[in-house]
């Protein structure tokens, strides 16, 4: 299970900032108009933002984001989230959780985006860079991040079952085909750096263009093919064609990526099922 009941609310975050980082209690605490599901997102004054983990499960990010975005973002050509300060389980609340600073920006909509081809040329640039740092020492896919970056094996029966359920609802036989595609596209490479959750709501936009990656919390060090959901999710066409050249995706990379965005629609449409 991945849900526990914790109330996270504009008053606990209040407290727990005010007993541990007193410096920012006089700071005014406000939910963060889309503040994510994972994670629970207040601002801190105009400048910063708590995150707190919704749940156990989310709960093995904080020590990651920590140890590793600081290392992450000086090499990288976008701005990323640097936590400021780690704060402790408290107050009925049973999670370590996070300072950050604010980063503007809006979610990547596709009427924020000036320019689709340009933004999946932008994305993959910044999606290269991050293959490119030294994967040393980084975590290997695992509970922590929900195995992204692994073997798409691991979600073999789960996607199964949505197919199962969605029949007559899809074309079960071309979403079975892509899957046994993706499945057979065994990754031979060596581990490399990734995000784990390319999405639309992960990627700031500002004045038209992508300014920001942000959420790294299932990030790792693997198969970086889940990173390429995104060519199915938000671009299409020529802004598709692109992403695939500027990251020089070979036919295995690109379906296994194709197998994660399946598998992503797959089990959020079959979760919607009456």
């Amino acid at each position: 299970m991945l849900k526990q009941e914790v109330t996270i609310d504009t008053a606990l975050v209040s407290r727990l900032v005010a007993t541990q980082f007193p410096r920012w209690k006089d700071l005014a605490v406000r939910p963060v108009a889309s503040g994510g599901w994972d994670n629970r997102t207040f601002h801190l004054g105009d400048d910063m933002l708590v995150r707190l983990p919704s749940a156990a499960a989310y709960s093995l990010q904080v020590e990651k984001e920590h140890r590793w975005l600081p290392r992450l973002a000086p090499l990288l050509p976008l701005p990323v989230p640097v936590p400021l300060a780690i704060g402790a389980p408290a107050d009925n609340y049973p999670w370590h959780w996070s300072v950050y600073p604010w980063i503007e920006g809006e979610t990547a909509t596709l009427e924020r985006i000036a320019s689709l081809p340009q933004f999946a040329a932008n994305l993959a640039q910044f999606l290269v860079a991050l293959q490119h740092i030294d994967p040393a020492g980084g975590p290997a896919p695992g509970q922590h991040n929900f195995f992204r970056g692994g073997p798409l094996s691991v979600y073999d029966g789960e996607t199964r079952q949505a197919i199962a359920a969605l029949d007559g609802k899809i074309d079960t036989r071309a979403a079975s085909a892509v899957w046994e595609a993706a499945l057979a596209a065994t990754w031979h490479g060596a581990p490399v750096w990734f995000h784990g959750d390319v999405s639309w709501g992960n990627l700031l936009v500002r004045q038209g263009s992508l300014s920001a990656v942000i959420d790294f919390g299932t990030s790792g060090v693997g198969d970086p093919s889940c990173d390429l959901a995104i060519a199915w999710t938000l671009f299409e066409g020529e802004s598709r064609e692109i992403f695939r050249a500027a990251l020089q995706a070979d036919e295995a990379t690109w379906a296994r990526g194709h197998g994660w965005a399946l598998w992503k629609a797959l089990i959020t449409v079959a979760g919607h099922i009456d």
